[in-house]
């Protein structure tokens, strides 16, 4: 693999917290900072278990084609904020909120992973769409990194919570989606789900990431996905025909 630019090393490192805070992997370890009181909407508990229908539908597709090479996987709902852990056989291992790009859009802006975070404008903050293979790999001889797209820099890991003012774990507990924008283009989900579910599953083997998009057609960035689910909502029979209009007297 690749090694990655000083400046993108820097970006990263800031991005997942290393610097003045714990790395991913011992962020069920140490206690969380006490965070400032929480705003109303983020009072309630965190949003409903349970992934979405088209994040079934995919896993579903995902498996029966065989399109994961029996490896695990996971499937990522920006517009529901919602990951889903699946095994290589497609049993669902868990699922929880995340954390996403605070920007709309499913593709990366050139030389993006090779820029310090400071210098990614707000437009180009995106979480792209699209099958991406990833796993674990070291970075400026830290610990393992999960890596969604080692080009352009994604990652998954542990909620970074290293600025108060972001609000990041209310954001993530809130029931909804609309507050989950917040990261510089990294999927962030819960310490508690990455360390029981997410790092379990990918520490001995690699996996895919399907992103579903926000923006670009599905059919764009899931063809053969789409012409599944298009082909199952077919209605089994002819539909009527309209009436005939009676013959002139």
């Amino acid at each position: 693999m690749a090694r990655r630019t000083s400046a993108a090393l820097a970006a990263l490192i800031l991005c997942l917290g290393l610097t003045g805070a714990a790395l991913p992997s011992d962020a069920a370890a140490k206690p969380a900072a006490k965070a400032s009181k929480p705003p109303a909407h983020a009072k309630s508990k965190a949003k409903p278990a349970g992934p979405p229908q088209m994040v079934r539908q995919l896993a579903h597709w995902v498996v029966s084609a065989g399109d994961n090479a029996k490896l695990p996987f996971v499937v990522i709902d920006k517009n529901a904020a919602v990951v889903a852990v699946f095994s290589g056989k497609g049993k669902l291992l868990g699922s929880g909120p995340a954390l996403i790009g605070s920007a709309v859009g499913d593709d990366s802006a050139p030389g993006v992973g090779d820029r310090e975070l400071a210098d990614i404008p707000l437009k180009d903050r995106t979480t792209p769409a699209g099958r991406f293979i990833g796993g674990y790999g070291r970075i400026a001889r830290q610990r393992g990194v999960l890596w969604v797209d080692y080009a352009t820099a994604i990652s998954m890991h542990p909620v970074v919570t290293a600025n108060p003012k972001e609000k990041r774990l209310q954001r993530l507990q809130s029931r909804t989606p609309k507050d989950n924008r917040i990261t510089h283009g990294c999927i962030n989900v819960s310490a508690a789900f990455y360390n029981s579910t997410v790092a379990p599953t990918f520490r001995k083997s690699r996996g895919l990431f399907y992103i579903l998009p926000d923006t670009r057609p599905l059919s764009e960035v899931f063809p053969d996905f789409y012409v599944q689910i298009r082909s199952s909502a077919a209605p089994t029979s002819a539909p009527p025909e309209p009436p005939r209009p009676s013959p002139p007297s």
